[in-house]
């Protein structure tokens, strides 16, 4: 029954036997990092309010515990500052504010008792069901809802990460000592001309050399600024784009792993006795389990479209990146300074006018 329940057109169930399959090795290690990321999603019971609706009902009704404030009580005093005796029909009435206070007092302490148990009741329930669901998983007890077409896709997206990362950890590296190399030009360059103005014997050849390190450092400049963009464009690529897409595929992964064990508990209470109190229970279980199939596919679907459009913009982001990075290296090696500049322009990038992060003299003194 349970079995015609599920939606069989793009995900299938793969049954774990007891010798698990290929991965389980290495998953066993993550199983306390697992449990972790299962137990870190509590409940954060320092900030309640009172909601008339029930646990996850609407904002109607809702009483924040800051607005809870004791009664206020005033003495009656003369104008010499002496405190009068209120009358009988003053003190009765004083009285029964009080009492009304009171049981407002005591009553919203006791929705905020009662609200702060159903949330840990709540979340204490879906974590332990969570829990047995991977643990039976992991050591081949129980069944996993698989979409193979999307865990193929996952699975290829994490390996590009890490190939680009890969990537751009070797751009950086690029930079760092290019950079090193432009400043030495820099200053040998300076040198020469310094040696140049001294040694009048060796004018001539210091000149050359000199005017040669600038030249060599000028265009240096130029290429770094290509392959800062470069860096900068790839960084975003794997650190934001591909980042907001995997942390998707996790929200996707616990949703599934919710969705399983609501399914294995629904078919687990199908296959006892159908008693009055059993079939309650089976009424409420497919009710969860239907909430969860809901929020499973929906996951399902942003994860597809997601990774449909960061593969169409990594495609053009790449395009424009390695042609970049192929001019700009091309041109500076082969001394076509021309075609260097035109690169950049081609990109549009601008280049930083020298000094142009040093601070002014009045702000170094």
């Amino acid at each position: 029954m349970a079995e015609s329940m599920m939606s069989k057109a793009a995900t299938m169930e793969i049954p774990i036997n007891s010798n698990g399959d290929s991965r389980n090795l290495a998953e066993d290690d993550s199983l306390e990092q697992d449990l972790q990321q299962v137990m870190v999603s509590g409940p954060n019971l320092n900030e309640t309010s009172i909601v008339s609706g029930g646990y996850g009902g609407t904002t109607e009704g809702i009483i924040p515990t800051s607005s809870i404030k004791g009664p206020a009580i005033r003495l009656n005093t003369d104008f010499l500052g002496n405190r009068r005796i209120p009358n009988e029909g003053q003190g009765s009435n004083m009285h029964h504010t009080s009492s009304n206070s009171s049981m407002t007092a005591e009553e919203a302490t006791r929705g905020i008792a009662v609200e702060k148990f159903d949330i840990v009741k709540k979340w204490g329930l879906n974590t332990y069901k969570c829990t047995k669901q991977m643990i039976s998983e992991r050591f081949g007890r129980g069944s996993r809802t698989v979409d193979l077409e999307l865990e193929a896709q996952i699975e290829v997206l994490r390996e590009t990460k890490r190939k680009y990362e890969s990537v751009l950890h070797l751009a950086r590296a690029l930079t760092n000592h290019f950079y090193s190399m432009v400043q030495t030009q820099h200053a040998l360059g300076d040198t020469f001309a310094d040696l140049s103005q001294k040694s009048p014997e060796l004018r001539d050849e210091f000149g050359y050399n000199a005017e040669t390190q600038k030249l060599l450092c000028k265009n240096g400049e130029t290429l770094l600024g290509a392959i800062n963009f470069f860096v900068s464009s790839i960084n975003t690529l794997v650190n934001k784009t591909m980042e907001d897409t995997l942390m998707t595929i996790k929200m996707y992964e616990n949703a599934r792993l919710e969705f399983d064990a609501y399914r294995a508990d629904l078919e687990e209470l199908n296959l006892g006795p159908r008693d009055a109190v059993t079939m309650a229970r089976i009424e409420a279980a497919q009710q969860q389990y239907q909430i969860h199939k809901d929020k499973y596919e929906r996951l399902r679907n942003d994860v597809t479209i997601k990774l449909k459009f960061l593969e169409e913009n990594k495609v053009k982001v790449m395009h424009k990146q390695l042609l970049l990075f192929h001019n700009a290296i091309s041109a500076y090696f082969a001394g076509n300074q021309q075609q260097l500049e035109q690169t950049l322009k081609q990109f549009n990038i601008k280049l930083k006018p020298p000094g142009a992060d040093k601070p002014s003299w009045l702000e170094e003194q």
